[in-house]
């Protein structure tokens, strides 16, 4: 049946999106086809502004509300098959639990040690970042054929686990550009389903040195190589940046610049004594970093837990490398 009403001039004639569908009233189309028309207009949909607004929410249990700065301490070491990472965390669920206690504002882990974490009763434990790709390129000895593969559906598994972040790495290794092909390969996936589900996306670029020169996993504190590798990420759609110092350290407010408005997090890197970590923190936080993720500095330490005290209070309460020493037993 032709519907036989009075011709709408088309200019007349709104245009309404909602999702994939878009619908421009015509009335001499079906009166079924208009009836479909109807329902959609009438139909409740989610703002546009939803899904970023989740995402936020999964931030705020991840930053400070009195600093707005982040301290994560990664112990997610075991899922790269090194011996010398487990030094430590050896008894994981003891470490998590040590850690906890110390009240970081998230712990980094993977699919199968994260229930330590989540299983602890309580609110104010600290977020669940969750490793979603696992990777061989740390050994002292590299092997025949590198790889960076992700863990299956990593959100569903993020959601499953009640995550408020995911990371994932983006490696710069010499003469290894498959093993970054894979990693943008990963970023590419999931990068999608953190926007589907408000998951927020941590992209952590690492650059390498020649492992004939460092003699196994060494990170390059070159600016002008991590500065590409950072800002890279950020165009592939990190909504945080877990990045490596510079060996200067007085200038990363340009690793900060490239950032944008995306919040930059600082590897801890290597083992290293006190006073440097402490002391390096300082003028990071001064610099502009929006917080740390510290791993073996802090579970390879002989007071793990006065550790992450005294870094913590570096920076959410801007303290000296100085006043924070004192938090450690060993110190």
């Amino acid at each position: 049946m032709i519907h036989s009403g009075p011709a709408v001039p088309p200019a007349s004639i709104p245009t309404r999106i909602y999702g994939n569908a878009v619908s421009s009233l015509n009335f001499n189309m079906r009166p079924s086809r208009l009836r479909e028309f109807a329902r959609l207009a009438i139909t409740p949909r989610p703002s546009l502004h939803f899904g970023q607004e989740m995402k936020q929410y999964r931030l705020n249990r991840l930053f400070n509300a009195k600093s707005n700065r982040c301290f994560d301490v990664a112990v997610d070491h075991g899922f790269f098959n090194e011996r010398g990472f487990l030094q430590g965390i050896e008894n994981l669920e003891r470490s998590v639990k040590t850690l906890v206690l110390a009240a970081p504002d998230a712990i980094q882990l993977t699919v199968g040690q994260a229930h330590y974490l989540q299983s602890l009763r309580g609110k104010e434990k600290p977020a669940l970042v969750l490793r979603t790709d696992v990777a061989n390129v740390y050994g002292n000895a590299l092997p025949r054929s590198l790889f960076s593969r992700m863990i299956e559906n990593p959100i569903e598994q993020a959601l499953r686990l009640d995550a408020s972040c995911v990371v994932v790495n983006l490696f710069r290794i010499p003469e290894q550009p498959e093993v970054t092909d894979q990693c943008i390969q990963n970023i590419l996936r999931i990068k999608p389903e953190c926007d589907r589900w408000s998951m927020p996306l941590m992209i952590e670029p690492l650059v390498f040195q020649p492992n004939q020169k460092a003699g196994g996993y060494m990170v390059d504190g070159d600016l002008e190589k991590i500065l590409p590798l950072v800002r890279q990420a950020v165009e592939l759609g990190a909504d945080i940046i877990k990045a490596d110092p510079t060996d200067d350290v007085s200038v990363y407010n340009k690793v900060i610049e490239i950032s944008g408005r995306i919040p930059v997090l600082v590897r801890g890197g290597g083992k290293a004594p006190d006073q440097e970590i402490l002391e390096r923190t300082e003028k990071l936080i001064q610099q502009g970093a929006a917080g740390i993720v510290y791993g073996r500095n802090i579970i390879q330490h002989a007071d793990p837990a006065g550790m992450t005290r005294a870094l913590m209070s570096i920076v959410h309460d801007g303290a000296t490398a100085a006043k924070a020493a004192s938090f450690i037993k060993s110190a």
